[in-house]
């Protein structure tokens, strides 16, 4: 690991602020450092950019606006309010942390690393962001955009995910324990808008002179890359059947797991025929709609969706005008935009 002077740590410290005061990014959450605002943002961005995760944010605050608000939502509202973010399994956490926080701790969040770490879905990084920044508490952070950072600043010969305590030894080593709420958050400004993943802005980085990267004239080639795997695609067949009545037949998947609780056309990797006989046995193919795709983390789909005409009614069957009350995923949500282009001729 690097090794820092007290002088060389204090000059860094200080120009990464002076900086930061000129060029720190005006966010929603860091106008009022409220725990809840900084607890809903900081889950929201991972993984998220932050132009995308800004409305989001807005619209969640406008439901949701209180930790026991969240804590009595159904879920069902929940997951429909973070429909199109993606990695719903967030949701799912930020919903059940709020019932924790309400029911463990009278409402009031943790003030210390260890019971903020029993919360749902919350890990080392996501705790000292939110005890950083709502409580300005000394708490090391290592991001995305953090790891970056400090990968070039040390000139790391290995992946970030293959030296996560020395980039942690880092991160806490660098830390500004007077001002550690600005320090976090001119961390992460500083990999978000300068020492970017291409084409890093070098010259206007105030650690240009600390960084090993930049002085070896190689910034873009850290951080080291690890070998990619081959991402697989899965083909899917949707059926979308529709019933005398006009309506559309949809199901919900279970709450655990990829997508949990989230509504979806019945849908079959491979061959459709054993769905179609067993849940709408008699379906008459009508057409396809055009073939969707979307891209998760490890894996890609490529759906078909099939429209059927069934002679059958119940439960799951629902108009096209309702859907908007369902949660859906994105790949679903491609397909009923299909289905309500006023251009298509539907078939009943």
């Amino acid at each position: 690991m690097a090794i820092w002077t007290a002088e060389i740590l204090a000059e860094m410290r200080r120009s990464l602020l002076d900086w930061y005061q000129q060029a720190g990014r005006t966010l929603p959450w860091r106008n009022e450092p409220d725990i809840y605002r900084v607890w809903v943002s900081e889950i929201m961005l991972q993984q998220t950019q932050v132009k995308t995760v800004i409305p989001y944010y807005e619209r969640w605050l406008a439901q949701f606006p209180t930790v026991e608000a969240l804590a009595a939502a159904d879920l069902q509202a929940v997951l429909k309010q973070w429909e199109g973010l993606g990695y719903y399994a967030r949701a799912r956490n930020l919903h059940q942390a709020a019932q924790q926080v309400v029911t463990d701790f009278a409402g009031q969040f943790p003030k210390d690393l260890d019971k903020m770490l029993c919360l749902k879905g919350i890990g080392r990084t996501t705790a000292g962001g939110i005890l950083s920044s709502a409580r300005n508490l000394p708490l090391a952070i290592l991001d995305g955009n953090v790891k970056r950072v400090l990968a070039r600043l040390i000139a790391l010969e290995v992946p970030p995910a293959k030296a996560l305590n020395e980039l942690w030894d880092v991160s806490e080593t660098l830390l500004d324990p007077e001002n550690p709420r600005d320090f976090n958050q001119a961390l992460m400004d500083l990999g978000a808008t300068l020492c970017m993943v291409k084409n890093p802005d070098c010259p206007r980085c105030p650690w240009q002179n600390h960084c090993t990267a930049y002085l070896k004239h190689q910034p873009t080639d850290f951080p080291r890359k690890a070998p990619k795997k081959q991402i697989p695609t899965k083909k899917i067949v949707a059926a979308i059947a529709f019933n005398l009545e006009n309506q559309v037949f949809i199901q919900q998947r279970p709450q655990d797991g990829l997508l949990g609780g989230l509504w979806e056309f019945p849908n079959q990797e491979g061959n459709i025929q054993p769905l179609l006989t067993d849940l709408f046995p008699g379906a008459q193919y009508e057409r396809r709609l055009n073939t969707v795709f979307h891209a998760y983390t490890h894996f890609k789909i490529q759906v078909e969706p099939q429209i059927y005409r069934v002679n059958l009614s119940g439960a799951g069957w629902v108009s096209l005008q309702s859907l908007k009350n369902y949660p859906f995923s994105k790949a679903h949500l491609k397909i009923i935009e299909q289905l309500q282009d006023p251009q298509l001729s539907l078939p009943l």
